[in-house]
């Protein structure tokens, strides 16, 4: 590794109001090298990327970059200087074309006599695109046809046109798919062949012992240590992330996947532009898993499943008969639905932590006419204190919390409801392992409390870990089933993915 300091920072403080997000943190990159950072969701490694991105001043501290000071003035700054970001939530604009949003505060480049040439920022877009493999995202188009994933290919591209000198990639490769990591994977590698070096922040300490050359451990805005790849251990890893003994299989240890007659949901012959003919059943008391590729449609079912899209064909129906024509309906038949994309879907970001988490659960809550604040407080408290959320009081703004944080939240509001379907779309996306393991004793007890879950993952080892069946979606089509099996494992259920 090339031990030349490209960026160096000392003492950085930050809060936010009576939140310490960081204190006294020091963090040292290299050229060459690819460096975690890893912790708990809050723990501060967002703010500490961000304030080296320029999105945010520090309270105290100094950082130098190539050997001079270094205080962004904002993002635009830090690019200029050589530092790109890409972040964990959507930072793109979805009216805009794709190009546009490439080039957001670089649109100067193209301006002649005054006017924007948009057929040259169009053709280096594509150049972009083309040489990242996204020859399918036309420059052309409005952003918002695309889904999440490949909006933040777009923020990755837009990153990569200046070729940065440090790369920070915030939580990112949770929001892709198998062949969008490749990609982020590849372009981090070129990087750190070219001597320029990425800060790289992730949940998945198995992704970080793979791809990080260094990982430094966060813990409530401290930083516990620095490890180098030679010394690697993943249990040591969490200990120190989380400050306590975590177990290392922290999936059910049951194996008997025998389901009742009880049948919670029943799709038929579903049908859309993406899904070919999909039939499933959800049985009370059975965690039923859907994996394969982000495209192949897994996510739309679990829309579909709960009213939110409707289906060019098929039915889905309750087990009494009732036909879950809308959301309104689910909702009637106690069906909760937990989204990938919980700020767009999940979250009313600008609401408070109270408001968010009983919403779903008004009914609940209504004594007559009257909701009593007292009670709606107290029913906010004991969510949010079941999900551990880091916060400054239950009144704080979901938009404030870090990405880990607002998860907890967008699972809080539904367990509050006491449904008896539960569909969970990635729901420890962004999660630390400590939560992870929280959140799958919860799937557990709602299992035993004879609740139906569909569960949604991009992750293997979830879905091996945690589903009593596991069907396997290809391209639109329904490609395998398995029941639980101990030999089950994630080579074979790839076979069916790809």
């Amino acid at each position: 590794m090339n031990e030349q300091v490209i960026l160096k920072a000392t003492g950085v403080y930050k809060s936010f109001g009576a939140t310490k997000a960081l204190k006294n943190a020091e963090l040292t990159i290299t050229a060459g090298e690819i460096h975690g950072l890893i912790g708990e969701n809050g723990s501060g490694k967002s703010t500490l990327s961000s304030i080296i991105a320029g999105a945010q001043p520090m309270d105290e501290g100094t950082m130098e970059y190539q050997g001079a000071a270094y205080c962004p003035k904002n993002i635009f700054d830090a690019i200029f200087q050589g530092i790109a970001m890409v972040g964990q939530e959507q930072c793109t604009f979805e009216d805009m074309t794709v190009a546009e949003n490439i080039f957001v505060g670089k649109e100067d480049q193209f301006v002649k006599h005054g006017i924007v040439r948009t057929r040259k920022m169009v053709e280096e877009a594509k150049k972009i695109l083309d040489r990242l493999g996204l020859e399918k995202i036309i420059p052309e188009n409005r952003l918002k046809i695309y889904d999440f994933e490949q909006r933040k290919l777009v923020e990755l591209a837009s990153a990569l046109y200046e070729e940065p000198k440090l790369l920070i990639i915030d939580e990112t490769s949770t929001t892709l798919g198998q062949s969008g990591r490749k990609i982020l994977y590849n372009n981090m590698f070129r990087l750190k062949e070219e001597k320029k070096s990425v800060l790289f922040i992730s949940h998945d300490i198995d992704e970080i012992m793979e791809i990080c050359d260094r990982v430094t451990i966060l813990r409530d805005g401290n930083i516990i240590c620095t490890m180098e790849k030679k010394d690697y251990d993943s249990h040591e890893m969490k200990q120190f992330m989380v400050g306590r003994e975590i177990e290392e299989n922290y999936y059910r240890t049951d194996y008997d996947g025998r389901l009742t007659d009880n049948i919670a949901l029943d799709a038929q012959s579903i049908s859309t532009e993406l899904l070919d003919n999909i039939s499933v059943q959800l049985h009370y008391g059975e965690i039923l898993g859907i994996g394969g590729l982000t495209d192949c449609g897994m996510h739309e079912l679990g829309q579909i499943l709960f009213g939110l899209k409707k289906p060019l064909k098929g039915t889905v129906k309750t087990g009494d008969g009732t036909r879950i024509r809308n959301s309104s309906v689910a909702l009637g038949k106690k069906m909760a639905y937990i989204s990938k994309n919980r700020d767009k879907e999940a979250l009313m970001l600008a609401s408070t932590i109270q408001e968010n988490i009983c919403l779903p659960s008004l009914k609940r809550l209504r004594t007559g006419p009257v909701i009593r604040r007292k009670q709606e407080q107290k029913f906010a408290q004991e969510y949010a204190g079941l999900l551990q959320v880091k916060m400054d009081n239950i009144n704080q703004n979901v938009m404030y919390l870090s990405g880990g944080n607002k998860q907890k939240v967008a699972v809080a509001k539904w367990l509050g409801t006491d449904a008896d379907i539960y569909i969970f779309d990635c729901p420890t996306r962004g999660i630390d392992v400590g939560v992870q393991s929280d959140i799958y004793d919860l799937l557990e007890d709602l299992k035993k409390k004879g609740k139906a879950i569909l569960m949604i993952s991009e992750e293997l080892p979830e879905l091996i870990g945690m589903s009593d069946r596991i069907l396997v979606l290809k391209e639109g089509k329904l490609s395998a089933e398995f029941p639980r099996d101990r030999e089950l494992s994630e080579s074979k259920l790839i076979q069916y993915i790809i």
